[in-house]
């Protein structure tokens, strides 16, 4: 069991490296930084257009949603809670669904981003894939991924309200699921160029568990900062690339080119 628990400990910190791996690599490529940023900003504007308009309209909603209580008498100070959990719902979908979005927008400016750290590892692995076929690929396999975050996360949701476990348990194992789902989109664009499908990379990530927990929790907490995500997201997919590369799928780099195993 020690043995187990140490090879966790080490997945996990290896996989924390990658994260720091991805943000030195953008640190050293500031163009390609500011490239990557364009898809984290575009969703941002959209995100908050779209919460303010919650905001400004959540008890117009919430009127909407309750005919049923037009004759109470308490009907106003309802409405209002009920305004409330619908912003408050808007808000953690749009923590969940940020990412997933982003890297949809942004799915031509991270393929080249990716496609640039690996160039920079000793080459790409693979042929190119039509652009929209890859584009309508990627958009399936969020949505799929994104029914699989809300399988977990309603639940952990109601969960929350429960005393004690709703405060303590909840959240770590929210930010463990969260941080799994994170790993599975970031590091779909690799793993794809490598000809993995999307049970494959399930497969694969679920057997390096520890190391994909590593990389994906700390980004998962990070982004629940909008800024952060945004300045964060280029470093992120630098490191998906690495992590796919040198750790989950090293044994289909381009044949004939040494592959890059150097320490995380």
């Amino acid at each position: 069991m020690s043995g187990i628990g140490r090879r966790g400990v080490g997945g996990l910190a290896e996989g924390i490296g990658f994260c720091f791996r991805g943000l030195g690599w953008v640190a050293r490529h500031p163009r390609w930084w500011l490239f990557g940023l364009i898809p984290a900003l575009i969703a941002l504007v959209l995100y908050a257009a779209a919460l303010v308009w919650l905001g400004t309209h959540a008890t117009d909603v919430a009127a909407w949603a309750t005919p049923f209580a037009d004759d109470w008498g308490w009907r106003d100070a309802f409405r209002t809670l009920v305004g409330v959990m619908i912003f408050v719902v808007g808000l953690a979908l749009a923590v969940l669904t940020f990412t997933a979005v982003t890297l949809v927008i942004g799915d031509p400016f991270y393929e080249k981003l990716s496609e640039k750290v690996e160039e920079d590892l000793g080459g790409l692995p693979g042929g190119d894939q039509p652009f929209w076929e890859s584009l309508f690929r990627s958009i399936r396999d969020s949505l799929v991924t994104l029914w699989y975050v809300l399988l977990f996360t309603v639940p952990l949701f109601a969960l929350g309200f429960v005393p004690v476990i709703g405060q303590t348990v909840v959240p770590v194992v929210g930010a463990f699921v969260s941080g799994f789902f994170l790993t599975v989109e970031l590091t779909a664009l690799a793993m794809e160029r490598r000809g993995l499908r999307r049970k494959e990379r399930f497969a694969l990530l679920r057997s390096n568990m520890s190391v994909s927990l590593g990389f994906g929790v700390p980004l998962f907490l990070a982004f629940m900062l909008p800024l952060v995500s945004v300045v964060a997201m280029p470093g992120a997919v630098a490191g998906a690339a690495m992590l796919v590369r040198v750790r989950l799928a090293p044994a289909t780099a381009p044949e004939g080119q040494a592959k890059d195993t150097r320490p995380a």
